[in-house]
């Protein structure tokens, strides 16, 4: 056993993460199957799968953030490799997402309490005392409010309208889908929701994507909203409009080319980007934002309350009203860490005026280095 784990360390990083991963595997596996054993899961609906999905969706999201802080430069040389470091955070989130529909979906009555242990990781309450289960609780819940406002406040940086947009539609969402269902309602949509219907879930899309397109014109135009704060002493108002806020020139699609041909015109599209950021927001937001609410129900059932609080009279708590809001800022965290933050040149410089001198000068030599043998400057 020893020789063996010498030899693994004689083979570098890449075999000891691979032997960390195995054993994380093996872990794992005997929790899951105490968790079957102790409380007779064996009937829970998709127990094994969603757990082990969970786990590498998980493994995907650690790991690869560790492989791009340390070996980034090297594996961006690869065309493939280059597009997963560039997503990284929008693909994880993706599955991420994919998993926690599929958990909505799979709830089933006279389960509910025992599937959101495994989400809440109940089952290792249980096992645990009475006690442990305080503490345990309250830093499950730290890591699902505070790790998603820690986001949220994230984005207000990168321009208010990254806040309020997303939140405008969220209530833009509900209140649509309350109308059409309330009107037009008649094919139930999902059981753990009897009272949300087909018709309310489209017409909430369709009315979030065009609420989301005339909001988002108009706080385009005011630099209040737009403008990224990047220092306590810069005003917000005055600052060098990103690209996302300017008009910019698009060839149209091959499909639709035809039509700008028709009229002699040439086939490019003149809008602002954000435009298109903004459909993508809509979308999710009413596609995807609802099972946070879906969620949020099966939740209560479980625990056999009807609100979260009652500081709002006739609607509940704040949680009830918050429940797509979390997920959707979270969201657009993500989009934006994946499509639009670019390193910013001033918070570089203060990162570095942060090192000692001699750092510093370090740091000063290694780009000049960079810099000549880019020929960008000439040799000093």
């Amino acid at each position: 056993m020893i020789g063996m784990f010498y030899f693994i360390v004689k083979r570098g990083v890449t075999c000891l993460m691979a032997l960390v991963f195995l054993l994380q595997l093996k872990c794992f596996s005997e929790i899951i199957n105490i968790g079957l054993a102790v409380y007779r899961l064996y009937d829970l609906p998709w127990f094994r799968a969603l757990s082990w999905y969970f786990l590498l969706t998980s493994d995907y999201f650690f790991f690869g953030e560790s492989l791009i802080d340390y070996w980034g430069l090297v594996l961006r040389k690869d065309r493939f490799l280059f597009a997963l470091i560039v997503h990284h955070r929008l693909i994880s989130f993706v599955l991420y997402c994919f998993g926690f529909i599929w958990f909505v979906l799979s709830l089933q009555k006279g389960f509910y309490l025992r599937q959101f242990s495994l989400v809440f990781f109940l089952i290792f309450f249980y096992i645990f005392c009475f006690y442990f289960f305080q503490f345990a609780w309250t830093h499950v819940t730290l890591l699902i409010i505070v790790s998603q406002s820690f986001l949220i406040i994230q984005n207000l940086f990168q321009g208010l309208i990254w806040f309020l947009v997303p939140v405008s539609m969220i209530i833009c969402c509900d209140i649509m889908s309350y109308m059409f269902g309330f009107f037009f309602g008649k094919t139930p949509l999902i059981k753990i929701s009897p009272k949300k219907t087909w018709e309310g879930f489209i017409g909430g899309a369709f009315s979030t994507i065009l609420f989301g397109l005339v909001l988002s014109h108009f706080m385009m135009e005011n630099p209040l909203f737009v403008c990224p704060v990047e220092s306590y002493y810069q005003d917000n108002l005055n600052c060098t409009i990103p690209l996302s806020f300017q008009y910019r020139e698009f060839e149209a699609p091959r499909p639709f080319s035809f039509l700008f041909r028709l009229f002699r015109q040439q086939p490019i599209v003149r809008f602002k980007p954000f435009l298109f950021h903004s459909v993508v927001m809509a979308l999710f937001a009413s596609l995807i934002g609802p099972f946070g609410g879906f969620f949020a129900s099966g939740f209560k059932r479980a625990f056999k309350i009807k609100d979260f609080g009652d500081i709002i009279p006739g609607h509940g708590g704040l949680m009830d009203r918050f429940d797509c809001q979390l997920l959707m800022g979270t969201f657009v965290n993500v989009y934006i860490s994946s499509f639009i933050r670019s390193p910013n040149p001033h918070k570089i410089v203060q990162q570095i005026l942060w090192l000692t001198n001699d750092e510093q000068l370090a740091v000063y030599n290694s780009l000049q280095e960079q810099l000549i043998s880019s020929g960008l400057i000439p040799p000093s």
